[in-house]
């Protein structure tokens, strides 16, 4: 997405990088603490339907479910930015300098990738934890290595970091109007930070290393994305060049500007690599959510989409179903010219959507319970009730700044899904419909949703007989008033 926010804002959108990252940083907050005390596939699901309502609990995950499968569309289509740049062969179709040409090689490319994602997603879970492992460090490794290297060509100061490059000429609110729409890449980059909370079931220790998770994948994220773009910004031979802000050009373009063709390829196979790895990610994230809801009874056929084959110990079906639903949304659109920058907004109004659905119950919550005078009782950070230990006694906690945050998090995420859903050409393009893709899309999305939930869902919620325990503790009920989130609470103004 840097050739969208260059293309929209010039060298001075390299600002909504800080910009988002305080805001998200407010989000990751909140969902750390509740990664703490609900550490359960599903991640933003299950924390939905703890703190707030059942309805409101299937929302979310009805929400984030979508987002994620159109996430990983949108994922996808980041190999037509770097593959064609790498070797012509790879633009399999028309001419890479023909923006309808580009579109359809990008769905191409996205529905191999998502072909290999699904198949490594059902194969079982060593497999996936060992291409990701590998995968992690050769891109925290190759991102380090690229950043090094263009601070070394560095060829300007930085006031550069201050050139709108015209883009204030003309415009109503002069350079806010790009601004927010230069933001989409940095809304683009930091979203999806919450996905070590879904996979929280399969991890040693998730109340304690889940949250840490979740902060560590946005500041890495806010970090190296940062730095990346300040060295490029600062070391590309001319920042007036046009292919700075096309689709053909963008980061890749820079990259090989700056270091030369050779070396400028070798860093983008890596790119490519590091495409791959989020999107299995991202394909990983999406089956433990879809898994989570049918365990419930949330999803039709949940008994299907629930099993787990002793061998593979991962969910086979959700994970097909996933890959098929992702392929089709990249096969629908392939003839829209702003196929990329339209899936890649819609994921993250959506993505947005679904964090609300968290933190403003969560808020109301705390509002609720402010003027709690009762003392945190020795287990007061057990959502089981359970026996307290050193090591629970220290679980993630923003404490007395639970409130504020909380609502930072709240106004921060209406303005994401304001800003990047709003109907502008910069992102959308000039088409009559197309520029209100993301709302249109977001109504449709919701108003299924209720109608689906009321008509069949409602009174179907509940954990399947399979997957029940044995021995079932004291279960809290599944609203804002359990006592599990009462003393969650407490423990917050405590």
């Amino acid at each position: 997405m840097f050739y969208v926010g260059y293309g929209a804002g010039g060298p001075a959108f390299y600002w909504t990088c800080p910009i988002v990252f305080l805001g998200q940083i407010a989000v990751g907050l909140c969902f750390a603490e509740l990664a703490a005390q609900f550490p359960l596939s599903g991640g933003i699901y299950q924390w939905s339907r703890w703190i707030g309502s059942r309805g409101v609990g299937w929302m979310a995950g009805w929400v984030y479910l979508f987002c994620s499968i159109i996430s990983l569309a949108a994922v996808a289509l980041a190999l037509q930015a770097t593959l064609p740049q790498i070797a012509p062969m790879f633009q399999m179709i028309g001419d890479h300098t023909i923006r309808s040409d580009s579109a359809k090689n990008a769905v191409l490319l996205g529905c191999v990738l998502i072909a290999l994602t699904t198949l490594i997603n059902s194969v079982g879970v060593r497999l996936l934890a060992r291409i990701n492992n590998i995968g992690v460090i050769a891109e925290l490794v190759g991102v380090a290595l690229l950043v090094l290297l263009l601070a070394v060509k560095i060829r300007r100061g930085p006031a550069v970091l201050f050139e709108t490059r015209g883009h204030d000429d003309g415009s109503a609110l002069s350079y806010l109007g790009p601004l927010l729409a230069a933001s989409l890449m940095a809304s683009y980059v930091l979203y999806g930070f919450d996905t070590a909370g879904s996979l929280a079931e399969e991890t040693d220790e998730p109340r304690r290393r889940a949250p840490w998770a979740i902060l560590q994948a946005l500041a890495a994220a806010a970090l190296a994305g940062g730095l990346l773009m300040l060295f490029g910004i600062l070391a590309v031979s001319d920042p007036g060049l046009p292919e700075l802000g096309q689709i053909n050009g963008g980061l890749p373009f820079l990259v090989k500007d700056v270091l030369g063709a050779n070396l400028g390829t070798l860093l983008l196979v890596e790119v490519v690599f590091a495409v791959f790895v989020c999107s299995l990610a991202v394909h990983a994230g999406s089956v433990r959510l879809m898994f989570a809801m049918a365990r419930d009874g949330n999803l039709t056929f949940a008994h299907a989409l629930s099993h787990v084959p002793t061998r593979t110990r991962t969910p086979i079906l959700p994970a097909v179903v996933i890959g098929v639903l992702a392929a089709t949304i990249l096969a629908v659109n392939i003839n829209l010219p702003q196929v990329i920058e339209t899936l890649c907004s819609v994921a993250i109004v959506w993505a947005n959507l679904a964090y609300l659905l968290v933190t403003f119950p969560l808020l109301v919550s705390r509002f609720r319970r402010s003027g709690a005078s009762a003392t945190p009782a020795a287990d007061s950070n057990l959502p089981d009730g359970g026996e307290a230990d050193e090591a629970t006694h220290r679980l993630f906690s923003t404490g007395r700044f639970g409130l504020p945050i909380n609502a930072i998090a709240v106004v921060w995420g209406l303005f994401v899904v304001i800003n990047i859903g709003w109907p502008r050409t910069a992102i959308y393009g000039s088409g009559q419909w197309g520029r209100f893709a993301a709302p249109l899309a977001t109504l449709v999305l919701i108003g299924s949703g209720m109608f689906y939930y009321l008509l069949f869902q409602r009174k179907n919620t509940g954990i399947l007989a399979e997957h029940m325990a044995e021995q079932v503790l004291d279960s809290p009920s599944l609203d804002s008033t359990n006592p599990a989130f009462e003393s969650f609470l407490i423990g917050q103004s405590g």
